[in-house]
C-alpha cells in the first residue's frame, strides 16, 4: 500500500508542469485582462528542469511562452509594456530552466559514476559467494541503511579449507573509509588464516594482529579508539556440527527444519577485535549440533537494532522462526529477513546489515 501511494504520488509530480500551464491558461482565461496568469507559467519549466529530459524541458519552457503568447493576443494584443514584460519573463526563466536541467544532468551522471564505483568496490571487497560451498547452500547480504549507499564497515566473508568450511561476519565500528579499509584487512586477514590456521581461536588471533598493525600505520581517534565485533563458524566436513568463536558480536541463530529457532551465545563472552590494550583472554570455541535441513544465520547488529516509531527493536529470532522459513533457500530467507526489517523500521534503518545464511541439505 506504501508502495503504491509513492507511485502515484510521482506520477503527480511528473504531470506538475503540465498541471501548472494548464491552470495558467484557464486563469488567464478566466479572469479580465488586468489579472496574469504569468506566474504559473513562469512556474512551469522551473519545475520540469530536475524532471524532465533535456527535450522535455525545453518543450515545456516553448509551449509556456508560445501559449501565454497566444492568450495574450486573443485577450488584449501584445502592445503592452506589462505583457512584453511577462513573455521576457517566462523566456528567460524557460532558458534558466534548461540550464539548470544540464547541470542536473551533469550532477546525476557523476552521481551514477560514483555508484558504480562504490559498487565495484563492494564487489571487490564483499563478493557473492558461491551458492554451494563444501556441501552446504550459502547466501549473503549486505544491505545499506541509506539509499543508494553500497559499501560500509559490515563485512563478511566465506573460506573453504581442509578442517572445514569456515565463515566470518563482523562489523567495524565507525564509517566512512577509516571503516572500509578495516573491512578489506579483516576479510584479507580472514582468507589467509582459514587456510593456514588449524583452529578458530588462532584464526582470531590473526585477525587481532592484522587490525593492530593496520591502527600502526593510522592516526586520530578512530585508530586508537576503533573495534571490530567478529563470529567465527568452522562447519567441518562430514561432521554435524558448528564451531564459534564470538568477539562481542550479535550470537548466531540456528533455525532447524521444524521452525524452531535456538540463539547460540558465546559460553564465554569475549571483547571485540582490536580491545586488547583492556585486557587478553583466551578465545575458545563453542560447539553445538547442525542437523540436516538446518540453517545457521549470522548478521550485523544492523538487523537486530532496526526500531519502529516506538523505539521497540526488531527481533530477527521471532522473524525467523516458523516452518515457511524453515523451507526456504537461504538467499529467499535473507531477503525476507532485510524486508521485515525494513518494514519494522518503516524504511528508516539507522544501520547498515550484512546478512549470511547457510543450509545443511
Amino acid at each position: 500500500m506504501e508502495e503504491g501511494r509513492i507511485t502515484h504520488v510521482r506520477r503527480f509530480v511528473r504531470l506538475l508542469p503540465a498541471l501548472l500551464i494548464a491552470a495558467g491558461a484557464g486563469y488567464e482565461h478566466a479572469t479580465p485582462t488586468a489579472f496574469t496568469g504569468a506566474p504559473f507559467f513562469t512556474a512551469a519549466p522551473l519545475v520540469a528542469a530536475p524532471l524532465y529530459s533535456l527535450r522535455g524541458t525545453v518543450v515545456t519552457g516553448v509551449v509556456a511562452v508560445t501559449l501565454l503568447c497566444v492568450l495574450r493576443i486573443v485577450h488584449g494584443g501584445l502592445a503592452r509594456a506589462a505583457v512584453i514584460t511577462e513573455l521576457v519573463t517566462v523566456g528567460v526563466v524557460a532558458v534558466l530552466a534548461v540550464l539548470i536541467n544540464l547541470l542536473v544532468r551533469r550532477s546525476d551522471e557523476r552521481l551514477a559514476s560514483v555508484r558504480e564505483i562504490a559498487e565495484a568496490a563492494q564487489r571487490a571487497v564483499l563478493p557473492e559467494p558461491a551458492e554451494r560451498i563444501g556441501g552446504f547452500q550459502i547466501a549473503a547480504r549486505y544491505e545499506a541503511a541509506q539509499e543508494g549507499a553500497s559499501i560500509g564497515g559490515d563485512l563478511y566473508a566465506v573460506q573453504d579449507s581442509p578442517h572445514g568450511v569456515r565463515l566470518v561476519v563482523g562489523d567495524v565500528q565507525g564509517k566512512g573509509m577509516g571503516a572500509v579499509g578495516a573491512v578489506a584487512v579483516v576479510i584479507g586477514a580472514f582468507r589467509e588464516a582459514a587456510e593456514q590456521e588449524a583452529t578458530l581461536e588462532a584464526i582470531a588471533q590473526r585477525l587481532e594482529r592484522a587490525l593492530a598493525r593496520e591502527r600502526t600505520r593510522r592516526d586520530g581517534v578512530d585508530s586508537r579508539e576503533g573495534f571490530t565485533t567478529v563470529v567465527l563458524a568452522e562447519l567441518p566436513h562430514g561432521n554435524g556440527t558448528v564451531r564459534l568463536v564470538n568477539r562481542g558480536h550479535p550470537p548466531p541463530l540456528l533455525l532447524y527444519a521444524d521452525g524452531t529457532v535456538c540463539p547460540l551465545p558465546a559460553t564465554e563472552p569475549a571483547l571485540p577485535l582490536g580491545m586488547s590494550e583492556l585486557g587478553a583472554w583466551p578465545d575458545r570455541a563453542d560447539e553445538a549440533g547442525f542437523p540436516g535441513g538446518a540453517t545457521l544465520l549470522l548478521y550485523t547488529d544492523g538487523l537486530s537494532e532496526a526500531r519502529d516509531d516506538k523505539g521497540r527493536f526488531y527481533d530477527p529470532e521471532a522473524g525467523l522462526a516458523g516452518r515457511a522459513n524453515a523451507r526456504r533457500e537461504p538467499a529467499a530467507l535473507l531477503g525476507v529477513l532485510a524486508a521485515e526489517a525494513r518494514r519494522h523500521s518503516a524504511g528508516g534503518m539507522a544501520d547498515d546489515m550484512a546478512l549470511m545464511a547457510v543450509r545443511r541439505p
